[in-house]
């Protein structure tokens, strides 16, 4: 991890946004809800808890960041001993990408006092000049399941990773675990926009989804006005996942679960084991 005494300021900051829902397939169901996500600079995790009073790094706070939450290598008997950033440099080496050199930037949820969910995070990756080298999406399911998707330099039009692949995980039960996703991943700037579509077995577009939002800087105060505007957000965000899915079930959409199809979740990290009665 690189020494944040050099860090003058904090160039970390927050995203309030609007995450949008709109199912076209087997019949339309659509919503939206209103959000905050943080930006982090890796190599500031260090600074922001010795600066930010409502910050804590691995520990509790009003907010805090956890690495047990996020990216663990190896899959079996992970090291914990590595925070995130030495974690994705691994991953990153087996994608033949050298993160030694790079900013990388998370975009995510934080724990709110405690408490935490992150449906889907972000890591951006940045050379010495600031142009983009890399991406990876870091995908969770309710099992607190993970899978993540590396977008290469090759996937990167203009200011945009693009990507269609298969999905191969147990994302929604209302969605078949191979339909692929479509993603379009625009570098973050003071406005942000990404959208992770779905298509079925033949292609056909059938979900978009999309996040857009504007940057606000990483205070103190800002923390506590966007706290208090959406209080426990990640409690929130879960159950407007389960209140939505029954809303579906209600529509009588096709369910899928878990337990079928074992052979479509693959590449999953932290893997659910359900206990044995």
């Amino acid at each position: 991890m690189k020494n944040t005494s050099s860090i003058l300021h904090i160039t970390s900051n927050i995203y309030t946004a609007k995450v949008m829902h709109h199912r076209l397939a087997p019949k339309k169901h659509s919503f939206w809800y209103r959000v905050y996500m943080f930006y982090i600079d890796l190599d500031e995790l260090e600074l922001l808890d010795k600066k930010l009073r409502w910050f804590g790094y691995n520990k509790f706070n009003l907010f805090s960041f956890r690495d047990s939450e996020h990216l663990q290598l190896p899959k079996e008997n992970p090291d914990k001993t590595k925070n995130t950033r030495q974690h994705l440099t691994d991953y990153l080496k087996e994608n033949g990408v050298d993160a030694a050199p790079l900013k990388i930037k998370l975009l995510t949820n934080l724990n709110v006092l405690g408490y935490n969910f992150n449906p889907v995070s972000f890591y951006y990756c940045f050379d010495q000049t600031g142009a983009s080298v890399c991406c990876v999406a870091e995908i969770s399911n309710t099992y607190r399941e993970m899978k993540l998707f590396f977008f290469g330099k090759d996937e990167l039009q203009g200011d945009t990773f693009k990507k269609i692949t298969t999905k191969y995980f147990y994302v929604s039960p209302f969605i078949d675990h191979d339909d692929s996703f479509d993603f379009k991943l625009k570098v973050p700037t003071d406005t942000l926009e990404i959208k992770i579509d779905d298509l079925d077995k033949n292609g056909n577009l059938f979900f978009i989804s999309t996040l857009k939002g504007e940057s606000k800087p990483l205070t103190t105060r800002n923390m506590l006005k966007y706290f208090f505007a959406i209080p426990l957000i990640p409690l929130q965000i879960m159950g407007m996942i389960h209140w939505q899915a029954f809303k579906l079930w209600v529509k009588k959409i096709p369910f899928h679960p878990k337990a079928e199809n074992p052979e479509l979740q693959r590449n999953v990290y932290k893997p659910y084991k359900p206990q044995i009665k």
